[in-house]
């Protein structure tokens, strides 16, 4: 009875910790993706030559950007 107390307590609290570095693992990957390949795949496509395309995705993200940091 005590070993089933310990094993539903343990996992209760190793499932909180596991979302917590979920959380925090999905809001790196936010973070490297916005900061790192963002730019090099904007400076990619105007490299190669589709800068027609590149403007208006770095319109569209900008005004995303621009609506984000005005709610919160």
């Amino acid at each position: 009875m005590l070993s089933l107390i310990f094993a539903i307590m343990m996992i209760a609290v190793f499932g909180k910790i596991f979302g917590l570095a979920m959380r925090a693992s999905w809001t790196i990957l936010k973070v490297v993706f916005t900061l790192v390949f963002l730019p090099v795949i904007l400076i990619g496509m105007c490299v190669a030559g589709l800068f027609y395309i590149a403007l208006p995705v770095l319109i569209v993200i900008g005004i995303i950007s621009l609506i984000a940091s005005a709610a919160s």
